[in-house]
């Protein structure tokens, strides 16, 4: 089978797989994935892809990087800073000094190189298979972004000492204070390179858009997209790590992104681009890793001195030292950074056993991993092949797979375990944000009623300014502050968020409407296909923007709703225990009773103190 064929079918099946997943929820994506690339290669006729190690590493790495730095919440990622850092440089140097001796220990035929070059291949984490995993299970936020966090970084520092390992095993020299100075030089150096690539992509994509408009948006999304491989080839040109020089380029370009809220084409075509490069990428590494799999599975054995049965036992024997390593470390080099982020309120658990378990089971292998076995050359300058090649790339393929079935159980048990966090700043963020936007924009609507014009504009704008502003008072009546006791105020937020979510719901009803009789009319012929594009486009982002409103709705009626049903819980209970009337102990009761509705009102609110909406009107 032709290659054109082959990359064509992969594609194909990867999107299929995304679709089979939304049925079968019970198996996670990347295990889905790897199941079907071994369906395509059984029997042994089946496809076959030979790949060439640097050009598969230059494809798959560099956008997957840059969009999970371009992706990844800086502002959690700074104040999170120590544990991600103890997380994606100790851990991973404490993986590849012990897994590696651990590995040469257990295989003695595999050199110590080789041993260090497989410990690092194993040392990246993947948050996108934990995500894929615990979405909808109640996984803590804050601990997510330091599981991002790491991925990001530890991609990055794992590849680079798989660089130094297969560099030792290429010319088998291999001095550690030659690899330190080295690695601070790569490291910077591709840090520095991304960054400033970042920042003039940015600066020149704000200078031209800012003088010709939105019109460009299509040339400036298909830049962006090649931006990743342009920072990597430049790192590698210039003798730094290009790998590193994607991430700091995907982190500039996001801080650049914050001055370009006006264009709004090029922000939505970004998004759908990069959601499809992603999707694509990271489903068709899984897919060719089982393609590979039947076929590594016979080269390890027929290559080696291991059995299938003798192979499984070394992927469970490094598998469990890998899980114990990265238990030790977080008890001893980042349980101290999590407690001082937790007491400063960044952190929403206590770093209690069962979070240091959910970390330990979440540090699964996926397309990093594979990806860097895969890049290990070849032949050795010498035209022999490369020491047990076969053997590592077929470890690392079980390890990722192991690690995706323990994450499987492991993180659905632990979370169950775990208390619920009753604040979640997200959603309380996000509706102060709401909140804030909606006083801005009253703020803009009286600025208007003072615009010059005759008596009947002015009599017209008034009507409209008013029905507008009346919409968004209404808005922000639903999203009014829970943390009052006040079970009349409760109630009364409990039907605005009813009336919005009604009136969401016919809206959408109503663009529904409109759309099919659009299509009507182009089936009719009574409209042509450009005509029919415009109009759709239009509803769709209407329709877009009402279900979101209608997400946020709901959530503030339930959030509401959870803080009504309390205060009416805590009334009974101090009714219940209030003495008889003329007792004289009614008015401390009343208190206490008050006291404790607003505690617990103000643990589901999801607004900030009115203090930040005033500065946000000014």
């Amino acid at each position: 089978m032709h290659t054109l064929e082959i990359v064509l079918l992969v594609l194909m099946f990867g999107a299929a797989s995304g679709l089979l997943a939304r049925y079968v929820k019970f198996i996670p994506l990347p295990l889905l994935q790897i199941a079907l690339g071994c369906a395509l290669s059984w029997p042994q006729a089946g496809l076959h892809i030979g790949f060439d190690p640097e050009l598969f590493l230059m494809l798959f790495i560099p956008p997957l990087l840059f969009a999970d730095g371009w992706r990844i919440p800086k502002r959690e990622f700074f104040a999170l800073h120590r544990p991600i850092l103890r997380l994606a440089l100790g851990l991973v140097f404490f993986t590849v000094i012990g897994l590696g001796y651990f590995i040469h220990w257990l295989i003695p035929s595999m050199p110590m190189p080789v041993a260090f070059a497989l410990a690092a291949v194993l040392s990246p984490t993947d948050a996108v298979a934990v995500s894929a995993i615990t979405r909808n299970l109640g996984m803590p936020t804050k601990t997510m972004h330091i599981l991002e966090g790491e991925s990001l970084l530890n991609d990055a520092s794992g590849l680079v000492a798989l660089k130094f390992a297969v560099a030792a095993a290429m010319t088998g020299a291999f001095s550690w204070m030659e690899v330190g100075r080295s690695f601070a030089w790569i490291a910077i150096g591709g840090v520095v390179v991304g960054a400033l690539l970042g920042w003039a992509f940015g600066y020149v994509r704000n200078l031209v858009t800012r003088r010709i408009g939105d019109t460009v948006s299509t040339q400036m999304v298909l830049l962006l997209l090649l931006l990743p491989f342009a920072a990597y080839i430049m790192g590698e040109r210039l003798g730094v790590s290009g790998i590193l020089a994607a991430v700091a380029a995907g982190i500039a370009t996001n801080f650049t992104d914050l001055d370009r809220g006006r264009f709004v084409t090029e922000r939505m075509q970004s998004n759908d681009a990069w959601e499809m490069v992603e999707s694509a990428f990271n489903g068709a590494i899984f897919l060719l890793l089982g393609i590979q799999l039947p076929t590594l599975i016979r080269e390890a054995e027929g290559r080696s001195d291991y059995n299938w049965w003798q192979l499984a036992g070394l992927i469970v024997a490094i598998t469990v030292v890998a899980m114990l390593l990265r238990a030790i470390w977080l008890h001893i080099g980042v349980q101290g950074a999590l407690r001082k982020v937790y007491h400063k309120g960044a952190l929403g658990h206590n770093p209690t056993f069962l979070l240091t378990a959910l970390a330990t089971v979440a540090g699964i292998r996926g397309a990093v991993t594979l990806a860097g076995a895969l890049s290990i050359p070849l032949l050795l300058p010498s035209g022999q092949a490369f020491p047990s090649r076969d053997l590592v790339v077929m470890l690392a393929a079980g390890v990722i797979i192991t690690t995706l079935l323990i994450g499987s159980v492991g993180l659905p048990w632990i979370l169950h375990k775990m208390p619920a966090v009753k604040e979640h700043a997200t959603d309380r963020e996000e509706r102060h944000a709401r909140v804030a936007a909606c006083h801005a924009a009253l703020v803009a609507l009286q600025a208007e009623e003072a615009a010059p014009g005759s008596s009947g504009e002015q009599a017209l704008r008034a009507a409209v300014l008013g029905r507008v502003a009346q919409d968004y008072r209404e808005r922000l009546n639903a999203l009014d502050d829970t943390s009052d006791p006040d079970l009349v105020k409760l109630r009364e937020r409990v039907q605005h968020g009813k009336t919005l979510e009604l009136d969401m719901g016919l809206r959408l009803k109503g663009v529904q409407a409109e759309r099919e009789e659009i299509y009507r009319l182009r089936r009719k012929h009574l409209i042509n296909d450009d005509s029919l594009r415009r109009l759709v486009s239009e509803l769709d982002l209407a329709e877009v923007a009402i279900n979101r409103r209608m997400e946020a709705a709901q959530l503030n009626r339930q959030v509401a709703e959870a803080a009504l049903e309390e205060a009416r819980r805590n009334e009974a209970e101090q009714t219940q225990s209030t003495p008889a009337i003329g007792s004289g102990a009614n008015t401390p009761a009343h208190t206490e009773k008050q006291t404790t509705v607003s505690s617990a009102a103000s643990g589901a609110d999801l607004m900030a103190p009115d203090v930040g909406i005033q500065d946000s009107r000014h």
